[in-house]
């Protein structure tokens, strides 16, 4: 029962959050300063999750195969490489060293 009280909170949260951006006047949202936040929020939002997800793990800093394939992806970024090359460019770095260090 535990499981549906969740779900239930979860779309009222949902709707509710919906709702009050619905209910923010326009001219709130025509400001230079929200416009800027609103720009580099989702990219501050996915630099933090791919650092943590890359460095650790529970409390603990850990440096291992995935930091080389984000390192390789960020050389890779530099060089102006297409997206594809990016992504290929981390999975081959993050696999070799894998499977060096067993």
């Amino acid at each position: 029962m535990n499981i549906w009280i969740a779900i239930g909170v979860t779309a009222v949260g949902c709707y509710a959050v919906k709702l009050i951006g619905l209910l923010v006047p326009a001219g709130a949202l025509e400001r230079p300063v929200v416009k800027r936040l609103a720009a580099l929020l989702p990219v501050a939002l996915l630099a933090t999750l791919t650092a943590q997800q890359t460095f650790a793990d529970g409390r603990t800093l850990v440096l291992d195969a995935k930091a080389a394939g984000l390192a390789a992806a960020a050389v890779a970024l530099l060089l102006r490489a297409p997206f594809l090359v990016i992504v290929a460019a981390a999975v081959v770095v993050t696999a070799g060293v894998r499977a060096l260090t067993g």
